[in-house]
């Protein structure tokens, strides 16, 4: 990519520039930022809410992808445009060159949620499907475009889409009354940060300006620590709207002189920030619309800050309805509002009684167990956790006092994704058995391809898969393999490609699925 530089004035001041003749308003709107009063009152802060979840195709992407379209020239524009994007930018691109009479190309990951793949389609674009990742994706719409001639338009590392994008910082500037202390921008490739910081370091310097990334995918993180851009050897997906291992050339250049601060949220977290919002707007945003506020909420609590004004950019809103089932089994987790134990109660008449009156006013949300020794019962629990009764600490504590085993697993990715599920299936009598967590890309045929792939090595001792509408496959695979095996099965497990966790140590899988004694 090459960037024609004015050295007669700063970067800052030609960003200015391009941000007050960008022409996204022939097709954005002026986004309202509405107050968050539940979550206001809830971090002692006055929160608002940038809701580019409200433009035409439900995200910020389009004021880039227009601004970059409109300044070609007539003769790039008949060649026909082509992008790459996990759902967003491919949307605005579709959308822009529809009202300019373009004819455009998007080229999609496979994993990319339906609901973006219509809505592209929906507005006249060609949709090609290729790859697991929006990395792959781009190599592949890079060569498209060199093979016919077609005019790339990049989804973030381009001074026109910066520039588009930080039309935001200049309506939040427009829009807020009195001293503004933070903005919290999600990350991806790093154009939307770039075009909002740009803007308020140079015209209010003391703003802060804060990045919020998920922590299976700090690409602008990493890079700024490093003070390089460096290529992840791969991302979580969850938040598919800014999985990409690697942040922009021009992007991380811009991002070096404007971002404060760099905070990396959970899949939980950013769950939880998904009902927060829905709970203060009544709609409902995407995993990656929803990091800016779970980046905020982490930072409220790590500061000793109150009374302060702080802007969350609500980037999204193209989620699977699907999708919903895992946000909200998750939200309550990452709200710290339920408690996932392992306890070990006495099997007998009444035990369940007495545990629930030890837990008192509490609520069980889950309660899950099956008959597997005659003189102790396993019980997978969740108990609800919430500030006006009592700490997950407390919790622990009160059984622990009452003569009870107790492991806390709310933080267990294992027992969170399957055991919950799979309580009661101890085995008696099973030798050699191995356990594995696998996860892949999740897609028409992703379970038969890794049974194909996993083939008839080793009988197959406990399977457990559950599509909840992520964007991974998630197997719990548990296997027979004889010791002088298993530096096999980890040689197989090794070229077949999936990432994976051997889990047979798990206290989850111990107690609850383990072959019995």
């Amino acid at each position: 990519m090459t960037v024609i530089v004015d050295t007669n004035r700063t970067m800052q001041e030609r960003y200015i520039d391009k941000i007050l003749k960008a022409r996204v308003y022939d097709v954005a709107k002026k986004t309202p930022l509405d107050y968050a009063g539940l979550l206001s009152s809830k971090l002692n802060n006055h929160i608002y809410l940038k809701r580019e979840d409200l433009q035409e195709v439900f995200s910020f992407k389009l004021r880039g992808a227009y601004n970059k379209i409109s300044s070609l020239s007539t003769e790039e524009r008949k060649k026909g445009i082509i992008a790459a994007s996990a759902g967003n930018h491919a949307q605005g691109v579709a959308l822009s060159a529809r009202r300019l009479g373009l004819s455009a190309t998007i080229v999609m990951p496979t994993t990319t949620p339906e609901i973006k793949i219509e809505s592209v389609q929906n507005r006249g674009a060609k949709v090609v499907l290729f790859g697991d990742t929006y990395d792959e994706a781009a190599i592949h719409a890079n060569q498209l475009a060199i093979d016919t001639g077609m005019t790339l338009v990049p989804p973030y590392d381009d001074p026109e889409v910066i520039a588009g994008q930080g039309t935001i910082a200049m309506e939040i500037l427009q829009q807020t009354e009195g001293k503004l202390h933070a903005v919290f921008v999600p990350v991806g490739g790093g154009g939307l940060i770039a075009g909002i910081g740009v803007y308020l370091k140079q015209l209010y310097p003391e703003i802060k300006v804060i990045g919020v990334e998920p922590e299976d995918a700090p690409s602008m993180h990493h890079a700024l620590k490093a003070d390089e851009r460096i290529i992840l050897d791969q991302v979580g997906i969850f938040a598919d709207g800014v999985a990409v291992r690697q942040v922009g050339e021009e992007t991380f250049r811009v991002a070096k002189q404007c971002v404060d601060e760099m905070i990396l949220v959970s899949t939980d977290e950013i769950c939880a920030s998904i009902k927060d919002i829905y709970d203060d707007t009544r709609s409902i945003v995407e995993p990656a619309g929803a990091l800016a506020v779970a980046g905020l909420k982490k930072y409220c609590n790590s500061n000793d800050i109150s009374e302060q004004q702080l802007v969350a950019i609500n980037s999204g809103a193209n989620i699977n309805f699907d999708r919903l089932r895992h946000v909200a089994e998750r939200a309550e987790i990452g709200e710290q509002r339920e408690v996932l134990l392992a306890v070990t109660i006495p099997e007998e008449p009444g035990s369940f009684q007495r545990f629930c009156e030890i837990i008192g006013r509490r609520n069980v949300t889950e309660f899950n167990y099956r008959f597997a020794d005659s003189a102790e019962a396993h019980v997978f629990v969740g108990v609800e956790s919430s500030v006006e009764l009592e700490s997950k600490n407390s919790i622990f504590t009160n059984l622990s006092s009452n003569g009870y085993k107790v492991i806390d697993l709310t933080d267990n990715e294992m027992a969170k994704l399957h055991i919950r599920y799979m309580v009661g299936g101890r085995a008696n009598g099973l030798e050699n058995e191995i356990l594995y967590r696998f996860q892949f890309p999740e897609r028409p045929g992703a379970l038969l391809k890794f049974l194909q792939k996993m083939g008839q090595k080793w009988n197959i001792s406990l399977f457990h898969y559950r599509n909840h509408g992520s964007a991974y496959g998630r197997v719990l695979v548990g296997m027979q393999v004889k010791e002088k095996d298993r530096s096999k099965l980890e040689s197989f497990l090794d070229e077949l490609g999936y990432t994976f966790w051997k889990e047979d140590k798990n206290p989850a899988y111990e107690l609850f699925l383990g072959t019995m004694k």
